[in-house]
Formats: structure tokens, sequence, C-alpha cells
């Protein structure tokens, strides 16, 4: 359940496991910022276990991150980028046509996907070696993903502890501290609104 802030933790049971949009495949949504496909910005885990075109996201960009597996090829037009482990990652814009070809058997994948008018964002990995302290200013979230290890929140939040595999989603409408203790890695993300063009001087 949410914080008080509007900070709350998602257990890995909880993700919500669906096809993908060209049904060639299935992921886990960890959560999505928006309501239906409408969405500004959404996390989840591709689990590739085949060869597969990937469904295409008109207006989208996104950031694929290896979590496991012997890697991954991503087949585009223009060339090949392969994520190989431990946790490489590829930014690309969701309308371009690719195709994921498996190295070595099956990957799970992290994707963040934002919609590229409306949202900036930031994507990290990151030791969790002693405290980790986020600044959430109003209106921006972070979203933490444990990828391995265990983690706390060392604050007055009243979040509870996270596993491996679980995720966090941070901020909320007031500028917010919060302190993570632990052991692990991390997939640190900031997300914030798009600041609007400057109107054209008139002459």
């Amino acid at each position: 359940m949410p914080a008080a802030s509007g900070s709350f933790v998602i257990p890995a049971n909880e993700y919500r496991r669906e096809r993908w949009r060209n049904q060639l495949g299935w992921t886990r949504e960890i959560h999505r910022s928006g309501a239906g496909e409408d969405w500004d910005w959404r996390l989840s885990i591709a689990e590739i276990e085949q060869d597969a075109d990937f469904s295409t996201f008109e207006g989208i960009d996104r950031e694929l991150v290896l979590l496991s597996g012997n890697g991954l090829s991503l087949c585009f037009d223009d060339g090949v980028v392969e994520l190989k482990p431990p946790h490489d990652r590829h930014r690309f814009a969701g309308e371009r046509a690719v195709t994921g070809r498996l190295l070595d058997g099956p990957t799970h994948d992290f994707n963040l996907m934002w919609r590229r008018d409306r949202v900036e964002a930031e994507l990290w990995h990151r030791p969790l070696v002693g405290p980790m302290v986020i600044f959430a200013d109003p209106g921006h979230r972070w979203a933490v993903h444990l990828m391995a290890g265990h983690a706390r929140f060392a604050d007055d939040s009243g979040l509870p502890p996270m596993q491996q595999g679980d995720s966090a989603i941070l901020g909320g409408s007031e500028r917010l501290r919060h302190v993570i203790e632990g052991a692990g890695e991390l997939l640190v993300m900031r997300l914030a609104p798009k600041s609007p063009l400057p109107d054209a001087a008139s002459d």
C-alpha cells in the first residue's frame, strides 16, 4: 500500500503477467503511471524464451537492461546491439523495428518505457553498499528495482523492506527524502515531467 507520502513498494509476486502487445512473448508489468494505454511511463520485465520481434510503440522511448541469462541480440534494420552479462543495457526509440535473438537460452530483461513528449527519464545501475539517499522533487518520481540482495528504508516513510526482485516507486506532491540501506544491486530511475518548450518570441 502507498505510504502517506505517495511512495510505495511493489513485491515481485504482485507483478502482473501479460502477453506482449504483438502476442509473441510474455512480460511482467511492475507499474504504469497513467490509466489504460495512455500511460506516461511504464516498468516491466520481459520474459524472452525464443527469438521474436518486439512490439512497436509510437511516441515511446525505451531502455532495456539484461537482468538474467546469457545474453540477447537486438537486431535493428541498421545493425545489431548485443546485451551481454552481467547487465548490459540499450536505449532506443519504440517505433524502431527490432527482433530479439537469444545468444544462449532464455533471458529476463528490465524494460523502462516513457512517452517522450511528456517525460524525461534517466536510469542508473548502482551497487547498494551503505546508505543511498534519494531526493524527490514535487511532481517527480523515482523508481528503484532491487536486482539482488536486500534493502530497507532507513527513514520515517513507513515503507516495508525490499527483497530481491521487488520495486519501489518514490515521490509525490511534496519534496521527499528517502534513505535506502542494505547490500546488493539496484536499478535506479528518475522520471520527471518534460519542461514545455518556450514560446517563440513574437516580432
